[in-house]
């Protein structure tokens, strides 16, 4: 099964392009080769760029307390297992106080960095962190790669609360809405809305399928039209009946 997902705001579009950042950034700190060091620390200036178009600190701050207050709300629901809830409910405020905890702008502590912005300037250029325009970053990637590895973890480290609480408010998120099975006809799928605001959809289907959704949506209608790909890869309209499992996420 393959998910596709489709924010309905820009806040929700933020989170989750930090989160495959995220993701990006997790598979090539943990190997071993210099080019694929490389590409980590490219990533968390990518993240500084991403993140630094927004409050994302007190945003996320202010959606955690409100998923407390609602999940406190629970606690007299006798068909809502207490022990999950207050394991929730404790994460919640772990991720809380340790966001509240790290100081200062987000990725302040790269910034500071005179070194890491003089890479971050030139990898903006295409091909400029060629070793004779950094020589500094040449040799400092010829080190041992679990010096690299060290490097990079610890420069990340303030930025780790962070994503923790993004995690944690995307897992709340997808988790608010429960899958319906349903049938794109003739490779086309709509559904009125009326007005009802949604954070973000889910769209998961059989990947062998290889339909491949492009969806657009507002507070209004949702609509689904489903392509595949020929040889060279051009997305052609499907004209057959497609099925697919449908969640819509709301806080």
């Amino acid at each position: 099964m393959i998910v596709y997902e489709y924010p309905f705001n820009e806040r929700i579009r933020t989170l989750l392009r930090l989160e495959d950042l995220y993701e990006k950034f997790k598979f090539f700190v943990h190997q071993e080769h210099a080019m694929q060091h490389h590409v980590a620390l490219a990533t968390i200036f990518d993240m500084l760029e991403v993140a630094g178009r927004a409050d994302l600190k007190s945003d996320l701050l202010q959606e955690l307390e409100r998923q407390k207050q609602s999940l406190l709300s629970y606690r007299s629901n006798p068909n809502v297992a207490a022990d999950m809830l207050d394991a929730v409910l404790a994460e919640v405020e772990t991720v809380s106080a340790a966001l509240v905890a790290a100081q200062g702008k987000t990725g302040q502590n790269v910034r500071d960095n005179e070194w890491l912005m003089s890479i971050r300037g030139r990898t903006i250029i295409p091909g400029g962190a060629c070793e004779f325009d950094l020589p500094s970053y040449y040799a400092w990637q010829k080190r041992p790669a679990e010096q690299r590895f060290n490097d990079i973890v610890n420069w990340f480290a303030p930025l780790a609360p962070l994503f923790d609480a993004l995690a944690l408010v995307l897992r709340l998120l997808r988790d608010s809405g429960g899958p319906v099975k349903m049938i794109a006809i003739a490779g086309s799928y709509q559904q009125m809305l009326q007005g009802k605001v949604y954070q973000m959809l889910r769209l998961t289907m059989d990947e062998a399928m290889g339909a491949i959704p492009e969806i657009s949506a507002n507070k209004y209608m949702l609509w689904v039209r489903f392509t595949t790909q020929g040889g060279d890869l051009k997305p052609k309209p499907l004209e057959e009946d497609v099925p697919f499992e449908l969640t819509l996420c709301n806080f």
